[in-house]
């Protein structure tokens, strides 16, 4: 959990920042509820409204003790009252569930109202003869009230965290459910519908509240952070990054990044930039403060990604950045991503999940499986996966599929209908377009997830989009990136690592023992330091980032240019990736 305050760093060592921030200057942030309440008694009306999985019942009750102090006692109002019956919202949502699919529904093409009945709504009336009214939960805001309007926060891990404690439930929902079942709503039906809500209401929030720690708040002006985020729209950001261990998580991130908590078996997955899951930390003094990502786009996404990229995706961040290790751990699945037309019709998507492994780091016997072997057929591909599924009986891997030494610094590209998997002992950096849930998975070596149960398969959707010509020579040929020399200074090159003509986007790697001067040309770049112990990224704004080994940085499209300072004492790498 984010703390408070940021711990203390030791400026001697290069360590990842497990917690960047950004600054918003002294005395902006607040960690209390004695404040927040002095704050609210400036008004007659309070509206606190918030995202699925904050517990206003403890925010309500921690508040009530905060006006205690200052002698107020206000009248308190639950829109809930005003919500539809769970009963009633569960057949309203159920198109867009996917049935008993265990992963996969259809994004909700629906507005928060629809969750409430408008008549009870409408009679949620603030009582004029009360000191403060206040109403409080998720759609406050609907029921019309002029006053303070303040925004409850939570970041998206803490809210899985809470799902898997069966202490939260879904919107509307009577109560929690298994954990999945309850992120598959999240997804598809929650988040969707409050992101919307959260973008109309951005511009009429007074206050922001950081409500992932539930007896111990963080609070600002919303002016200071819709303030804090043009100042990101103009130069650059990183996002939070957060860890999760996995069925086939490695020991790399935790031998590497000391910040973080060793009381775990592994870390599989660093969040890098998944961005509808990040979020972004403000700061003032040693107080943090964090809202989800989206709020950037929602405030100035155009800046952001630049023009070109915004009419075309709009909200939605287009490349990400995480990481998978499993060193001294297991294979990833063997897997592929749906194609563009394939994640429309069937789940809603905007982008499909474009993806390249760059290996940062691996072992002498490392693979990258890609594509199939030159005799593939298909009929007997599919046989046998349904045959190791439905026995539990091992698949015969190197008689139907490829693999590739893994080397570091490689980049393998995997367009969408691919067939790919991380052998053990790899730490990947994998570069994509942003959707991160859509794995097709037909193969998992016969392993269970960290419940205890196999993990689903979907070897139907997979047959769907498998692109069986992806095999032998061709994968050496069209499916690895072959580095060409673009342009190089007195110490300085920049390497293009084209990617296939089914991505979106492009990568490129500079090398260098000084520095070099960049230009945006009107697009976003999402650098990540590859080789190196650390690297200064200087905006045309003046705004200095202090880049660590394997941190990932973006550089916003408006920021014009930007200047790469080496401060490792050695020869550096800096990975770009952009849209083309």
């Amino acid at each position: 959990m984010l703390p408070v305050e940021k711990p203390a760093i030791d400026g001697n060592k290069a360590e990842y920042d497990i917690y960047p921030v950004h600054d918003l200057g002294n005395d902006r942030i607040f960690s209390d509820y004695d404040s927040l309440a002095r704050k609210m008694a400036e008004y007659r009306n309070v509206i606190i409204d918030g995202y699925v999985g904050v517990r206003f019942d403890t925010l309500v009750e921690e508040l009530g003790k905060a006006f205690s102090k200052i002698g107020t006692e206000p009248l308190w109002w639950s829109v809930s009252a005003a919500m539809k019956t769970p009963e009633e919202i569960d057949r309203l949502i159920e198109p867009y569930l996917g049935g008993d699919d265990p992963i996969f529904g259809f994004r909700a093409p629906m507005e928060l109202t629809e969750f409430f009945d408008s008549a009870k709504l409408a009679a949620i009336k603030p009582d004029a003869g009360a000191r403060i009214n206040i109403i409080y939960g998720t759609g406050a805001a609907l029921a019309g009230w002029d006053g303070l309007v303040v925004y409850a926060d939570i970041p998206k891990n803490e809210i899985q965290f809470r799902s898997r404690a069966a202490s939260i439930a879904n919107l509307g929902a009577a109560a929690p459910y298994a954990p999945k079942k309850m992120y598959k709503r999240f997804y598809f039906v929650d988040w969707v519908v409050l992101n919307r809500h959260k973008k109309a209401l951005l511009p009429k929030m007074d206050v922001i509240v950081d409500a992932q720690r539930e007896t111990e708040i963080t609070w600002a002006e919303a002016r200071d952070i819709r303030k804090g985020l043009d100042a990101m729209s103009v130069n650059g950001f990183r996002v939070r990054p957060w860890f999760e261990p996995g069925a086939w998580g490695g020991q790399w991130i935790k031998n590497h990044i000391p910040a973080l908590s060793q009381d775990v078996k592994n870390y599989a997955w660093s969040f890098e930039l998944i961005v509808p899951e990040n979020g972004l930390i403000f700061s003032s003094g040693s107080k943090m403060l964090e809202v989800s990502f989206d709020f950037l786009m929602y405030e100035a996404g155009r800046k952001v990604v630049g023009d070109e990229c915004y009419d075309l995706y709009k909200d939605e961040f287009p490349i990400r950045m995480d990481y998978l290790d499993n060193f001294d751990g297991g294979n990833l699945s063997i897997q592929c991503h749906p194609h563009k037309e394939f994640i429309q019709k069937n789940f809603g998507e905007v982008l499909t999940q474009e993806e390249t492994y760059y290996v940062l780091d691996t072992c002498d016997d490392a693979v990258v499986y890609l594509g199939f072997q030159d005799d593939i057929v298909p009929s007997e591909f599919e046989a046998a996966l349904k045959e190791s599924a439905e026995n539990c009986t091992p698949l015969d891997v190197p008689k139907y599929i490829n693999s590739e030494k893994a080397h570091k610094h490689d980049l393998f590209l995997i367009p969408p209908g691919t067939l790919h998997s991380s052998g053990r002992n790899n730490l990947v950096l994998e570069i994509s377009t942003t959707p991160y849930i859509f794995t097709f998975k037909m193969y998992d070596w016969l392993s269970l997830d960290l419940d205890g149960r196999p993990r689903p398969l979907n070897i139907r959707r997979a047959m769907e989009n498998l692109c069986f010509d992806r095999k032998g020579e061709k994968i050496r040929k069209e499916h690895i990136a072959h580095p060409e020399l673009m342009e190089k200074g007195e110490d300085w090159e920049l390497w293009h690592l084209a990617t296939h003509p089914k991505h979106s986007y492009d990568v490129h790697r500079y090398s260098l023992n000084s520095s070099v001067n960049v230009k945006t040309e009107g697009k976003c770049h999402v650098l990540n330091l590859v080789e190196g112990e650390t690297a200064d990224v200087v905006t045309e704004g003046g705004e200095v980032f202090h880049l660590h080994y394997a941190e990932t940085l973006v550089i916003s499209a408006a920021a014009g240019s930007y200047r790469i300072v080496n401060t490792s004492g050695r020869e550096i790498m800096v990975v770009k990736a952009f849209m083309k």
